[in-house]
């Protein structure tokens, strides 16, 4: 233990005042312990808490110690700097503590991040600053000659505001023959003088008799306090009232209502008259107190509750009745009534959050310290035994404190900022009296976002289909991803995650909405997919990612017109000449013009029409294949020549077209034999070129018909694994349906439509876009193959196909059944 003192300078030669400075390790409370004295000056140093705790300066600050007080002008702060303890303002211990034997003050200090407390306990110590007073200047007594030496009258006992040695510790009586001086040490109420009969008194010798009683503190030197007692000697009446009983005790509950009768004293005297009448009242040493709670019937010696009774306050009264006759000199005899308080449970506990952390991260540990609460009651025994508890939906339990009825609300399981962001905990405490009381307090806990969710898109992966010959630089798809953190945490940016592939560099993403703009016009002619990724990063530390793969199919537009294949003249121009006899019969084949379209579907379907025609009974054309045939035999009234414009005419909502001219010249059939003769480049005299060519001629002419019959058995011979294969029908009348095959990436497509002969072939150089088909309408059944992963379906456009039926074979391929109806045109 270390003392510290200095000298006061309350008064010149003398210690007025000192500080000591108490600091005590206990290892059961771990909790330190100063002493100071009262009336010391404002500023005054008690101790130096940092060092007492082994805190340095930087935790000081950084933690934010400070004293906890609900006071608003506290009697002491610490100086968060260097962690000295320093007092607020000046100290009056009677005005702190009354007249208790120990002035304790208890400081709870705390420490932020992690939470601490700590208790450390100021004693203020007493100084002689007050003078015993008496509550009378003087006091009159009338005392009977006949008393017999060693009569006792109690004196109303002297009051000094210090405590312990500073307060009464001795009365003196002035000199004189027939009176001396006892004193009483009570418990409660102090040291009590009492004035006794030392000799007889004798009124005819003297009458009156005047004296000086002085209460000394324990001071050095003593104050001292007088008070001037006036003895008048009254004629003799010498029986006393006598009580009934020795000892009166008495159980009175607390909150008794106002007027309950507590007990009855009774007294009686032997006496006649006036000197044999007894009237009660208390003591007049008995404390203001007692006389504000109770009072007394002088006729009937009852004693009546007055005020409030609180066991809280006091547990018990000794009081002090006096029985007087009415003589002329009044005998009086003093008997003790002493009333014990019963507790009764009327006191709820109180809680006090005496520290407490409102907001604490998602990602604190079970058994993290929110908050620390104090639990007291005020009533006694079971009364004041409290248990407490929480509501339980909530991941946080009580621990008890090495202190008694202290707790420390913890966590008992992890938090979830995104499940739960802030929990509202009620705090119930109960005592154990019957019946019981309770009281509740409810504390917000919010908790604290840690940045523990990565971005998520909506979609995984992304499919987008973009219309070709978009407007570059607008915006055309965006992406979408959402964070379940809070602020800065579930702030989200986006990038696209650059590779080699070219694709992505005329791609341009807003960073902020997700907005993904395209820096040039899209061909599905040269492009049909792509593929690239997106990044979402949030904005915690550190940050989270993810990212999402996004397809892109570039969607056709009608947007390239048909291109006429033949005929083609040399200067580049679609205009041909046909010369045909004069003798054809009808349907004969004049000619086929031949046209493509770069654009697939609908778009790239041609669609052949006659625009202009010298005489429309003479030749038709055939819709579909672009084959122009005659219509009738030529007459001789008929012209030689005959111009035909042709129109050829695509599917798109917006079509396109191309036309193209043939010129027809109806000649004899010798002029026709001719003509071929003069054609040909090979002379008559050169009959061995023609011998070689004939050769020639039948030669692959043989090869021709070969091929034709191999390819005819091989059609024949296909299995169901093949792309397509015909089936018959009960109806079947030598037409099979319209179909077009193309590849997107590594995906092959079929497209279905109006039905084509057997005959007709896909014009070369048409990209499999272009069918030639003629113009008929009966139903037909045929197994189309569906490309892998993919269900049969059917569509309603042009056509309308019935699903008949699906078979799975080998490599998990479909071929299914449809029969395919052409609607009227």
């Amino acid at each position: 233990m270390e003392q510290r003192r200095r000298d006061s300078p309350r008064a010149p030669g003398c210690l007025l005042g000192y500080v000591v400075a108490l600091l005590l390790w206990s290892t059961a409370w771990a909790q330190i312990r100063y002493s100071i004295s009262e009336e010391v000056k404002e500023g005054t140093v008690v101790g130096n808490l940092a060092k007492d705790l082994g805190l340095d300066k930087n935790t000081l600050k950084e933690r934010k110690y400070r004293i906890v007080s609900s006071n608003a002008d506290p009697l002491f702060h610490v100086n968060q700097n260097d962690g000295v303890l320093y007092v607020s303002k000046k100290i009056d211990r009677e005005e702190v503590c009354a007249q208790s034997s120990t002035c304790l003050i208890t400081l709870k200090t705390v420490l932020e991040n992690p939470l601490e407390v700590h208790n450390a306990f100021v004693e203020v110590l007493d100084v002689n600053d007050n003078s015993p007073s008496f509550q009378e200047k003087g006091k009159t007594l009338e005392i009977s000659e006949s008393v017999v030496p060693g009569a006792r009258f109690q004196l109303k006992a002297a009051r000094d505001p210090d405590s312990g040695h500073f307060s009464v510790q001795q009365y003196k009586l002035s000199q004189n023959d027939h009176f001396r001086l006892e004193v009483k040490d009570k418990e409660d109420e102090g040291k009590i003088p009492i004035l006794v009969v030392q000799k007889s008194l004798d009124r005819e010798t003297r009458e009156r008799h005047s004296l000086v009683l002085t209460a000394l503190d324990g001071g050095k030197p003593p104050k001292s306090g007088g008070m001037t007692i006036l003895v008048n000697v009254l004629d003799i009446n010498d029986n006393a009232p006598v009580f009934t009983k020795d000892v009166y005790s008495v159980m009175l509950d607390e909150n008794v209502p106002v007027g309950t009768t507590v007990t009855q004293v009774n007294a009686t005297d032997l006496d006649e008259g006036p000197n044999g009448e007894v009237v009660y009242s208390f003591s007049s040493s008995i404390n203001q107190k007692i006389l504000n709670l109770f009072d007394i019937n002088q006729s009937t010696g009852e004693i009546i509750v007055k005020g409030l009774i609180n066991y809280e306050e006091k547990e018990k009264y000794e009081i002090e009745i006096e029985a007087s006759d009415k003589g002329l000199a009044p005998l009086t005899t003093e008997k003790s009534v002493i009333i014990k308080i019963v507790d009764v449970n009327d006191n709820t506990p109180e809680i006090e959050v005496t520290s407490f952390s409102s907001s604490i991260p998602e990602d604190s540990r079970p058994g993290t310290t929110v908050a620390l609460i104090s639990v007291n009651d005020m009533d006694s025994s079971l009364n004041g035994k409290v248990i407490c508890a929480i509501n339980d939906n909530n991941p946080f339990t009580l621990s008890p404190s090495f202190e008694e009825n202290m707790y420390s609300l913890v966590t008992k399981s992890p938090l979830d900022r995104e499940k739960q962001s802030k929990y509202d905990v009620t705090i119930v405490a109960k005592d154990a009296g019957k019946p019981p009381l309770s009281s509740e307090k409810t504390i917000s806990v919010v908790i604290s976002d840690v940045n523990d969710n990565s971005p998520v898109f909506s979609l995984s992966p992304y499919t987008f289909y973009v219309t070709e010959a978009n407007e570059p630089g607008t915006s055309v798809f965006s992406v979408k991803a959402l964070d379940d953190d809070d602020n800065d945490n579930a702030l989200i940016t986006y990038h696209i995650l650059r590779s080699e592939d070219t694709v992505s560099s005329f791609l341009n993403m807003n960073s902020e909405t997700g907005d993904i703009l395209a820096l040039k016009s899209f061909d599905f002619e040269t492009l049909k997919k792509f593929q690239f990724q997106v990044v979402a990063t949030d904005s915690g530390t550190p940050s989270l990612s993810n990212n999402v793969t996004v397809n892109v199919f570039i969607l056709d537009q009608n947007d390239n017109a048909p291109v006429i294949l033949y005929p083609l003249s040399s200067n580049g121009s679609a205009e041909g000449v046909e010369e045909i006899p004069r003798n054809v019969n009808a349907g004969h084949l004049v000619t086929k013009v031949r046209a493509y379209d770069a654009d697939i579907g609908y778009n790239g379907w041609l669609l052949f029409s006659l625009q202009e025609v010298t005489d429309h009974s003479l030749f038709g054309l055939d819709r579909y294949t672009g084959q122009i045939r005659t219509l009738r035999s030529f007459t001789e009234t008929d012209e030689a020549e005959h111009k035909l414009v042709i129109l050829v005419k695509d599917n798109g909502n917006v079509s396109l077209s191309a036309t193209a001219t043939v010129v027809v010249k109806v000649v004899e059939p010798k002029e026709a034999f001719a003509a071929s003769d003069v054609k040909s480049p090979a002379k008559d005299d050169d009959s061995n070129v023609t011998f070689y060519l004939m050769i020639t001629l039948g030669s692959v002419s043989a090869l021709f018909i070969i091929s034709i019959i191999v390819l005819i058995a091989m059609q024949c011979s296909k299995t169901p694994d093949y792309t397509s294969k015909y089936l018959e029908d009960k109806n079947y009348d030598g037409t099979l349906c319209h179909s077009i095959q193309y590849r997107s990436g590594d995906k092959r497509y079929m497209l279905v439509g109006p039905r084509m002969s057997i005959g007709s072939t896909i014009v070369p150089g048409s990209h499999a876009n272009t069918l030639v088909l003629p113009d008929r309408r009966r139903r037909s059944e045929e197994t189309l193959y569906v490309p892998k992963n993919h269900k049969c379906s059917c569509s309603e456009t042009l056509y309308r196909m019935v699903s008949l039926s699906c078979k799975k074979k080998k490599k998990k391929q479909w071929f299914c059944r449809h029969r395919v109806v052409s609607p009227p045109l």
